[in-house]
C-alpha cells in the first residue's frame, strides 16, 4: 500500500492544464474534481493512520476513488 497522495495534476501530469482549465469553466467537472479531492484525502489519511478505520471501509474509499478517477479520464480525454 502506497502513502503517496494521489493528486489528480500527479495522476495526469499530461492533463495539468486541462485539469486547471476545466476546473474554473465545468462545473460537473469541477463538482467531480473535488469529490475525487475529498475522497482522495480521505484514503491518505486512512493509510497514513491519521484517521484509522476498518480496511473494508478503506477499500471502498479507494474504489470510489478509482471510479471518479477514471470519470475525470473520459473527460480529460473528450
Amino acid at each position: 500500500m502506497s502513502h503517496t497522495p494521489h493528486e489528480l495534476h500527479e495522476e495526469f501530469p499530461e492533463f495539468s492544464a486541462r485539469i486547471s482549465e476545466l476546473k474554473t469553466g465545468d462545473a460537473h467537472f469541477a463538482r467531480l474534481a473535488e469529490e475525487y479531492h475529498e475522497l482522495n484525502r480521505q484514503v491518505h489519511r486512512a493509510e497514513t493512520n491519521v484517521e484509522p478505520m476498518e480496511q473494508l471501509a478503506e477499500e471502498q474509499l479507494r474504489k470510489q476513488r478509482a471510479l471518479l478517477k477514471d470519470q475525470i479520464y473520459a473527460m480529460l480525454k473528450g
